[in-house]
C-alpha cells in the first residue's frame, strides 16, 4: 500500500513537471541542464522531468513603465523637473532572458539619460513646444539599444515639465505682457479702422453729393437748351407761316394794314406817356412813306 502511494506520488510529480500550459500572450524560456533549450508558446507543452525547467517567464503584452522624475538642464542653463512614461513590448523571449540581467532597469536608466541629452540641446521655450520631437528622439535612442535585450520600445510620453518657481513666475509675467500688448494692438487697429471707415464714408458722401450737383447742372442745361430750341422752332414756324400768308392773294394789303396798326399803337403808347414829347408828322404822307419802306423790306425778304 505504501509502495502504491509512493508510485502515485512520483507519477503526479512527473506529470506536473512534464506538462506545462502557457497562457496567451506569454512566453516561457526552457533550460535543459542549465542551457537554453527553447521557448514555450501559448498552449499545452511537454517537458522532460528533472532535466528541463522553466527558467524565465515573459509577458508579450504592451507594458507601461513609469520613468522616475529627474532634473534636466536646458541649453540656456535652466533646470527642468521632468517625468514621463515609457511603453514597450517583449519581442524576443530568449534575448530578454539573457541579453540583460534586468531589462526593466536598463530601459528606465537609458530613458533618463536619453531624455537629459535631448533636453540639453534645446532652449527652455523650445522644450514646451517640441514635446513630440523630444518623445521621438528618446524612443529612437532607447529602441536602438533595446534590440539586444529583445525589447521593442513603442513610444515615450512626457507627463510633466516643471521649471523653477522663479522661471515660472517670469513666464507668467511674459505671457501677461504679451496679452496686454495684443490688447493694445487690437485696440489701436480698431481705432485705425474706425478712422478709415469714417474717412471713406465722408469721401463717398462728397462724391455722391458732387455727382448729384453735376447731374442737376446737366439736367438744368439740357432743360434750358430744350426750351431755347423749342422757342426757336416756334419762332421759325411762325415766320414760315407769316411768309406763307404774305404770298397769298391780299397778303401785301394785310402787311400794310399790320404795319399801320403797329405804327398807330406806337404813337398811342408814346402819346400816353406824360414825360414824353410827341412830334406828330406834318402830313400823313410821311406815315405812308414809313409803310412803303416797311413793304420794301418785306419785298426784299421775299
Amino acid at each position: 500500500m505504501e509502495i502504491a502511494v509512493v508510485v502515485l506520488l512520483i507519477a503526479v510529480i512527473f506529470i506536473t513537471q512534464s506538462i506545462k500550459v502557457v497562457p496567451q500572450q506569454h512566453a516561457w524560456v526552457i533550460e535543459r541542464l542549465g542551457k537554453y533549450h527553447g521557448t514555450l508558446t501559448p498552449g499545452l507543452n511537454f517537458l522532460v522531468p528533472f532535466i528541463d525547467r522553466v527558467a524565465y517567464k515573459h509577458v508579450l503584452k504592451e507594458i507601461p513603465l513609469d520613468i522616475a522624475s529627474q532634473v534636466c538642464i536646458t541649453r540656456d542653463n535652466t533646470q527642468l523637473q521632468v517625468d514621463g512614461i515609457l511603453y514597450f513590448q517583449v519581442t524576443d523571449a530568449m534575448r530578454a532572458s539573457y541579453g540583460s540581467s534586468n531589462y526593466l532597469v536598463a530601459i528606465s536608466q537609458l530613458a533618463q539619460t536619453s531624455l537629459r541629452s535631448v533636453i540639453g540641446k534645446l532652449e527652455l521655450d523650445k522644450t514646451f513646444e517640441e514635446r513630440g520631437l523630444i518623445n521621438g528622439q528618446v524612443v529612437a535612442a532607447i529602441d536602438e539599444a533595446a534590440l539586444n535585450w529583445g525589447v521593442k520600445v513603442l513610444r515615450y510620453e512626457i507627463k510633466d515639465l516643471t521649471p523653477p518657481k522663479e522661471i515660472l513666475h517670469a513666464m507668467q509675467q511674459q505671457i501677461t505682457a504679451e496679452r496686454e500688448k495684443r490688447a493694445l494692438i487690437a485696440a489701436s487697429e480698431g481705432r485705425r479702422q474706425e478712422q478709415i471707415n469714417i474717412a471713406t464714408g465722408e469721401r463717398e458722401a462728397f462724391i455722391a453729393r458732387s455727382e448729384g450737383e453735376k447731374q442737376a447742372v446737366i439736367n438744368k442745361a439740357e432743360g434750358e437748351a430744350a426750351s431755347i430750341t423749342a422757342v426757336a422752332n416756334a419762332t421759325a414756324q411762325a415766320i414760315e407761316r407769316i411768309a406763307a400768308a404774305i404770298q397769298q392773294p391780299g397778303g401785301d394789303m394785310a402787311v400794310q394794314l399790320k404795319v399801320a396798326e403797329k405804327a398807330v399803337e406806337a404813337y398811342s403808347r408814346v402819346a400816353g406817356d406824360a414825360t414824353t414829347t410827341l412830334i406828330v408828322p406834318s402830313s400823313m404822307g410821311e406815315v405812308s412813306a414809313l409803310i412803303a419802306s416797311a413793304m420794301k423790306m418785306v419785298q426784299a425778304g421775299k
